[in-house]
């Protein structure tokens, strides 16, 4: 198809749109050189198809006529006409019914073939389909108007593109009836702007369909589901299992309870998957998910209802809320330096190593003793005259050890000594000797100790995170008293009490300390770092090929029976054949010392006592061996200071020292025999030196890498907002923060009670605590210039 292109006048302020507009020309031109070749290919085919029919009926007519002569010879040739019929002949036969029919349709089949047999005969007549495509070149006509002012005026649409199809009058008409449909259509979308042909969008059903699919497709199905209420079965296993504390202390066994929740949950489900599931199938359920499977429902149902838990029905919603980016940590410990006791020197390292790793401020609250209990606690007559001197005398003795200036807050509270129980018994409420803004983190030295006769503010409602670190088992000591087995049933029970509540989380050093709740076994304490060079000095001076160890064995300890004195007499008086010619230094003081030293000296024993002095002491240096037989400690501190020191530890056989037995030089015993054996095994050889592993393990900075982890003060201080958020589960839906915990409600309504109880000074005589000791007196409040304790504290009774 041959046209002219469109000539097109610009000026020279408008030739760039010009330039546009041509190539839309030229895009056209060839849109409808397409067009006018497919329609010549359609044409070309529709007329091979007409000229195919054409032949085919000539065809079949040639075939008729053939058939049609055949037909009419073959009846002009049989004796239908006969002029003449004899009477016999009609009388014995009549002529056949197909004669007359013959007879009657020749005359139509001559007439037939005549007009059949003509020249003018037509099968069909024949379509002229005309199309003048040279219309489509007329159709097309630009125009650009010319506007030297305004140049938005010069860029003029170019005219509508239509087409325009001439036939012949009368024919096919409906085969351009859509494309007249399609003509009119476009011509209307012209005449709209954008915005009307958007908004005919928006509203059409199809879009409107659309979005109604997404939306379902999208939709929360927490949003078009109910959730049902609780069930007698849910709400019993809810019950139960918040009830297992209690339930554990009126002697029902934790596990026992968990099995009832386990199995109520299960039946639960069950029935939940019974009507799921199609008959004849069958699904297991697994166990491990089903306490959180249970929190979710409860968060669920609490969720649908819009109830928010704000805190707890006895806890105080006043907590500290940290102003700064640093998180605040307070140790409360029961002993203090120069009392060389372990929770007097654990817990002071500890501070040290916290405020080491400067991502929290540390405060140390260690007891003050009045003059006089100074002097029966403290060593060497040591006394101090103030605070001032005696966190002087501490910090001194501390840099020496660790080798860097640790930056921590001292600060002491009220404490009397009890002669009976040999430890010192808080005066007073302890909790309020630590600051507000200071009361973020607590760890709780003894928690047992220090709770026993507390009498003042919950812990866990000042502080935001509590953590009881247990040190002693108090459980032993108490068994070898008289009425040992009555007293320690009712001490156990008071344990469990006060730790539950005042405790958020406890860690027990070893698994020779009582079972109690929100516990687990870890131990967090690490060894002074002058224990582990003294310990590589020792393995250089071997590599040298010196002799390092020049004494034999050895023992250290408080001199009183409960530390293991008893047990290393009882050891050396039943094996004294077997250890012929040993002997064993014993270094201690204490109140039980006059008492040991009579009973070795009766039983002729071959042991030298000597004044006790510190386990890093020059002259401890060269002994090779060293033995504890105690299984009243929770984890000896002098067995790890030996084994820091390359020394080998003979030792029971005790959950006490679990923690040791990966080391080649802790040597275990369980029978007298056994030990001694290991003693003889271990004085005949020699230690092997620690690996830099090993080293670690015992360190001050694994201990607190330990106290972070199990603890979970690594999540607390690394995450300002997980007290306000709650624990959440791995689907993100908060457990606890909206759910009121009955655990707590119950810890709350202990803590409540232990309050009152402790208000009566009679029932705090009875149970044997120092008279006045609910609140600090006259001379702690001039020591450490408080107010007077009418005024600061005053007492409640009933």
């Amino acid at each position: 198809m041959n046209y002219k292109p469109l000539e097109v006048r610009s000026s020279p302020s408008t030739a760039a749109a010009s330039s546009g507009s041509i190539s839309s020309v030229a895009t056209a031109e060839k849109a409808l050189s397409f067009i006018s070749k497919s329609w010549r290919e359609v044409r070309s085919s529709a007329d091979a198809d007409l000229q195919l029919l054409k032949n085919r009926a000539n065809s079949f007519k040639n075939l008729a006529d053939r058939e049609f002569e055949n037909f009419i010879n073959s009846a002009s040739k049989s004796p239908f006409s006969v002029p003449s019929i004899t009477a016999s002949a009609t009388l014995n036969s009549a002529p056949p019914a197909e004669i007359d029919f013959v007879r009657k349709l020749q005359p139509k089949l001559s007439e037939i073939r005549r007009a059949y047999s003509s020249p003018d005969f037509k099968f069909y007549p024949r379509p002229q389909i005309k199309i003048d495509l040279s219309a489509i070149k007329n159709a097309i006509v630009a125009e650009v108007g010319e506007d030297e002012e305004d140049e938005t005026e010069s860029l003029r649409k170019w005219r509508r593109v239509g087409f325009k199809v001439k036939a012949k009058e009368g024919q096919f008409e409906e085969f351009w009836e859509p494309i007249k449909t399609l003509k009119s259509r476009l011509k209307d979308l012209e005449h709209k702007s954008s915005s009307e042909i958007l908004e005919g969008i928006k509203n059409s059903e199809f879009v409107e369909r659309l979005k109604s699919g997404l939306k379902a497709i999208c939709k929360d199905p927490n949003e078009s589901k109910e959730v049902p209420p609780l069930d007698a079965t849910e709400l019993l296993a809810c019950l139960v299992r918040q009830s297992s504390p209690l339930l554990d202390q009126l002697g029902i066994n934790r596990g026992i309870s968990d099995k009832i929740v386990e199995s109520l949950c299960r039946k639960r489900k069950d029935q939940l998957l019974l009507r799921s599931l199609p008959a004849g199938e069958s699904s297991m359920i697994e166990s491990e998910n089903i306490t959180d499977e249970l929190d979710l429902r409860l968060a669920s149902v609490v969720q649908s209802t819009g109830h928010c838990y704000e805190g707890g029905f006895w806890s105080d919603s006043g907590k500290h809320d940290e102003l700064d980016n640093k998180r605040h940590v307070a140790i409360v410990t029961t002993a203090s330096l120069p009392w060389m006791t372990g929770t007097a020197v654990n817990p002071l390292f500890r501070a040290a190593y916290l405020a080491n790793s400067a991502k929290q401020n540390v405060t140390l609250l260690v007891p003050w003793l009045c003059r006089s209990d100074q002097e029966i606690v403290y060593p060497n007559n040591l006394t101090f005259s103030s605070p001032e001197e005696q966190e002087s005398y501490i910090r001194s003795w501390l840099e020496e050890r660790v080798g860097f200036k640790a930056d921590f807050k001292i600060s002491f509270y009220p404490g009397k000594f009890s002669k009976s129980r040999r430890s010192i018994i808080p005066a007073g409420d302890t909790s309020q000797f630590i600051s507000p803004k200071d009361a973020d983190i607590a760890i709780l030295e003894e928690p047992e100790h220090l709770n026993w006769y507390h009498h003042g503010k919950r812990w866990t409602d000042k502080f935001n995170h509590v953590v009881g670190i247990v040190h002693t088992n108090y459980l032993e000591y108490i068994k070898r008293e008289r009425n040992g087995a009555l007293q320690a049933f009712f001490v156990k029970h008071i344990n469990n009490w006060v730790i539950r509540a005042y405790c958020d989380k406890v860690l027990r050093l070893s698994a020779a300390t009582q079972d109690l709740p929100k516990s687990m076994v870890c131990n967090v304490h690490g060894v002074n770092p002058k224990f582990l060079k003294i310990g590589e000095k020792v393995a250089a001076g071997k590599e040298r090929g010196e002799q390092t160890f020049s004494k034999g064995a050895y023992f250290l300890g408080k001199m009183v029976w409960a530390k293991g004195y008893k047990e290393l007499i009882d050891l050396l008086a039943k094996q004294k054949n077997d250890l012929d010619g040993f002997n064993l230094d014993v270094y201690g003081n204490g109140e039980d010392a006059h008492e040991v030293q009579s009973t070795a000296k009766r039983l002729n024993l071959n042991l030298n006592f000597m004044k006790g002095r510190d386990h890093a002491d020059d002259s401890l240096h060269s002994y090779k061996v060293f033995i504890n037989p105690s299984v009243s400690d929770v984890l000896c501190t002098a067995t790890a200071e030996a084994l820091a020191m390359g020394k080998f530890v003979v030792c029971a056989d005790h959950p006490s020292n679990d923690f040791f037995r990966v080391f080649p030089n802790c040597l275990t015993y369980k029978t007298p025999e056994d030990f001694v054996a290991k003693v003889k095994e271990a004085m005949a050889n020699e230690p092997l030196p620690l690996t830099p592993e090993q080293r670690y393990i015992l360190s001050w900075e694994a201990a607190t890498q330990r106290l972070m982890e199990f603890s979970e003060l690594n999540k607390v201080l690394d995450s300002q907002a997980d007290k306000h958020l709650g624990r959440r589960h791995k689907n993100g839906m908060p457990k606890s923060i909206s759910l009121p915990n009955l655990n707590e409600v119950v810890d709350g309504g202990l803590a409540f009670a232990h309050n009152c109880l402790t208000g009566n000074e009679f029932l705090r005589l009875c149970t044997g605590a120092i008279p006045g000791s609910r609140d600090y007196d006259k001379q702690h409040s001039k020591d450490l210039r408080l107010l007077p304790p009418q005024v600061q504290n005053p007492i409640y009774g009933w």
